[in-house]
């Protein structure tokens, strides 16, 4: 917060009195018939960027007063292409990093008062930046160079949001307004729209019908607009008190829209019949960003209580809570493609990696078949023909959709003969057949192991204590390891339970205890005769 001295004219972004909230349980999934609950999300989140900010002294807009503040992040944007996020401060600047070397690559001295949002541009090579001087800049991120610089607004500028295909920009602005502009027309504003009382905060385009936006206001109230109208199509009203931020489910199965408030909740809407979905409580102060991740069944949410939640997208159950101690947390940013997740925070911008890139996939070596997930998506291509390239060549792929996956799939794997297909996520598993996807059994694991023998054998790790055998997909015999701890499984020739510091062999007939070696492998591979194993 500013200091004392500080007008309180000029500082719009109060904070409210904190209430203690509980998490909302999640309902249960649909279309399963399991009794059991499902586990969290194993989401491994590595922090890859943290760029701490600078003190700076600013000036008042009657430049009567000057003080010393924290530069802080009021907005990030992740390149769709580069490794760079973009981050708007609070002192004026502009600021580019490169999120695998941590170098601040360039910066921008944009103006003397906070630059509150920013966008890349990708496909021009450039980023557009509001600011409180009511003005829109637009730079060249390669050259440096001030692009377009021009008075768009009566009042504060909140946001701008790129339109995915079309060369335009939305801005919206503490004079209630909505404004659209046209980049090929010289940045001329071609549509207004009016019918906020309040603070528009935000406004984001709909990806799968980008004639559409959504707007949230200080109002409390979301309106949804046709770029082609001037008047709403239609208000979403729930929240008790300022809407701060949206965001549109990106998925083609959900017509979903998300927003975060100042009354401290996530709501999430069905826009075709009005309705409000979910309410997640936890936050203790403002909800002032929040998105449904492109890639992962995640719902992320930035508040200024200072944390970042993590929500399943589809149970809505509290997965994580991230703090790391940099104040309030003002705005959350991921890319398509990535799992990148960046935060811009009163003391700096932070770059998550959540889970890992590697594809989700599975190969038959016996037919050439390839099946991979896309989200929650199976798709299949045939690898037959391959042979004929060579290293390093594209391999030219005709997919097919299989169908959708009733658990966000974390891993993939053929059995022994590639009839069968077994998915693992959210700590369980369900086995299909590998042509048609049809369900042939499923259950709770941690880990999931096939054997290279029979067709239907398989073992799963239930807990740190339990690891089950299945012969013919029917529950057979636990095994009992001499470790205190059971941290994983592998299949193969053997069954192996690795522990800390140490992997067990095991029969795959009668789970007899065969031997023991000092050695905690990553990974573990057999030779086709099933004599020898190769640690890793």
């Amino acid at each position: 917060a500013p200091p004392p001295s500080t007008p309180t004219s000029t500082y719009r972004e109060t904070l409210q009195q904190r209430r203690s909230l509980t998490t909302s349980k999640a309902p249960s999934p649909p279309g399963r018939t399991t009794s059991t609950q499902r586990m969290p999300l194993r989401l491994e989140i590595k922090k890859k960027l943290s760029a701490r900010s600078d003190r700076v002294r600013l000036h008042s807009p009657d430049r009567s007063v000057r003080y010393e503040t924290l530069a802080q992040v009021k907005c990030v944007d992740l390149h769709p292409q580069e490794p760079w996020v973009l981050s708007a401060l609070y002192s004026g600047n502009v600021y580019l990093w490169d999120t695998e070397t941590s170098i601040l690559l360039k910066s921008w001295e944009v103006c003397e008062l906070p630059v509150r949002s920013c966008k890349f541009i990708a496909r021009r090579s450039q980023f557009v930046c509001s600011s409180d001087d009511m003005r829109l800049r637009v730079y060249n991120y390669n050259t440096m160079e001030k692009v377009k610089e021009f008075e768009a607004h009566a009042d504060y500028i909140r946001y701008v949001e790129v339109h995915p295909s079309q060369p335009l920009v939305l801005s919206s602005s503490d004079d209630m307004s909505i404004k659209l502009w046209n980049w090929e027309q010289n940045w001329e504003c071609i549509s207004s729209f009016e019918g906020h009382s309040h603070y528009v905060m935000m406004a984001r385009f709909n990806s799968k019908d980008t004639n559409t936006f959504a707007s949230a206001s200080l109002d409390r109230s979301i309106r949804v607009w046709g770029i082609n109208a001037h008047q709403p199509h239609f208000a979403l009203e729930g929240h008790e008190r300022g809407v701060n931020c949206i965001d549109y489910y990106p998925g083609g199965d959900r017509p979903y829209l998300l927003s975060g408030a100042d009354d401290k909740l996530v709501k999430i809407w069905d826009y075709q019949t009005k309705a409000c979905v979910q309410t997640l409580e936890g936050h203790t102060n403002n909800v002032c960003s929040v998105l449904f991740h492109p890639r992962l069944p995640v719902i992320v949410s930035a508040s200024e209580d200072g944390t970042v939640r993590i929500w399943h997208a589809h149970t809505y159950r509290a997965e994580t809570t991230l703090n790391y101690g940099l104040e309030r947390a003002w705005s959350i940013a991921a890319a398509d493609g990535s799992n990148g997740l960046a935060v811009g925070y009163d003391e700096g911008t932070v770059l998550l990696k959540l889970g890992h890139d590697d594809p989700v996939a599975s190969l038959d070596v016996q037919t050439g078949k390839v099946v991979w997930a896309n989200n929650n998506d199976i798709q299949s291509a045939s690898l037959r023909g391959a042979r004929e390239l060579g290293d390093g060549d594209r391999v030219p792929l005709s997919t097919k959709d299989m169908g959708s996956c009733e658990i966000f799939p974390q891993s993939i794997a053929h059995n022994c003969n590639g009839r069968f297909l077994v998915v693992c996520g959210d700590g369980e598993y369900i086995i299909y057949t590998s042509q048609a996807l049809r369900n042939k059994a499923f259950g709770s694991a941690l880990d999931f192991a096939w054997s290279s023998i029979g067709t239907g054998d398989y073992a799963v790790r239930e807990s740190l204590s339990r690891v089950k055998i299945f012969k013919n997909f029917k529950e057979h015999k636990s095994v009992k390891a001499p470790i205190p701890v059971y941290e994983g499984i592998h299949g193969g020739s053997c069954l192996a339970v690795k522990g800390s510091d140490t992997i067990c062999f095991f029969e795959w007939t009668d789970g007899i205890f065969l031997c023991k070696i000092d050695v905690a492998p990553k990974k573990i591979l057999w030779n086709e005769g099933h004599e020898l194993v190769l640690l890793m």
